[in-house]
């Protein structure tokens, strides 16, 4: 009974240690969301402000930081729309989405290709055409404008698009095909033999197997080239 009567502070204190514990946690807790809900509004701060500005008139835009416009108007979209010039908006989309649709599809279909085969087949000099294919990365691209600015001078492609998509037809990128390689390395084989077994030729293995485990990144190479193409200004403007 003395024993009984013993234990009993020593765990009423053991509980006032888990309270005071799960009372830090829980302020500690609260002062770490509220210093991310206000940095996370602080970011988002020049976001909602530009979205506000677009409704704003031009001297509403420069005199106030409220989001709220004071005189609400359409007019940035509609002068935005027309452009100031004999094409609107919605022709320039459409020429550069000319040029970037095709460049993200060959680029997807190229780079698939030719990484299957790094990952999958054994080559001759396979170790050195893939050390080529790293050195190209490190080249920079301005390096390489003239050079292929004159030889597609020499075939007669310069003033349309063949210039921009025939490169990457045959995977000149090589950071796309070492990134699928490097992700194609890490899959194992077991069901690309399974469908070899069942009677399925490399093409037949590449389109029904490796390219659905593929499709995370070939999402990502989709994505890379579509805002590397969208942000490409001086491509057109040589060859275009």
């Amino acid at each position: 009974m003395a024993d009984i009567q013993q234990m009993a502070p020593v765990m009423s204190d053991a509980d006032r240690e888990v309270a005071r514990t799960l009372r830090r946690e829980k302020v500690s807790r609260v002062v770490r969301y509220v210093v991310l809900i206000f940095v996370g509004l602080l970011m988002l701060y020049p976001l909602a402000w530009m979205f506000s500005a677009s409704f704003k008139p031009n001297h509403e835009i420069f005199t106030t930081l409220g989001l709220w416009p004071a005189h609400a108007t359409w007019d940035g979209f509609i002068n935005g729309w027309k452009t100031g010039t004999e094409y609107h908006f919605g022709h320039y989309m459409l020429n550069t989405f000319k040029y970037v649709i095709p460049k993200v599809v060959l680029t997807i279909i190229s780079s698939t290709i030719v990484a299957y085969g790094f990952a999958r087949f054994e080559i001759p000099w396979k170790k050195f055409w893939f050390a080529t294919l790293i050195t190209t990365m490190l080249l920079p691209s301005t390096v390489l404008l003239i050079p292929q600015y004159l030889m597609f001078r020499e075939m007669g492609m310069l003033n349309s698009y063949l210039p921009l998509y025939l490169p990457l037809a045959f995977a000149t990128q090589g950071f796309f095909v070492f990134m699928l390689i490097q992700f194609l390395r890490g899959v194992p084989r077991d069901m690309e033999e399974a469908a070899q077994i069942d009677g399925c030729n490399s093409i037949q293995v590449l389109w029904y197997v490796v390219v659905p485990i593929l499709k995370p990144a070939i999402i990502s190479v989709a994505l890379f080239q579509f805002m590397w193409s969208m942000n490409d200004f001086i491509g057109p403007l040589i060859y275009v």
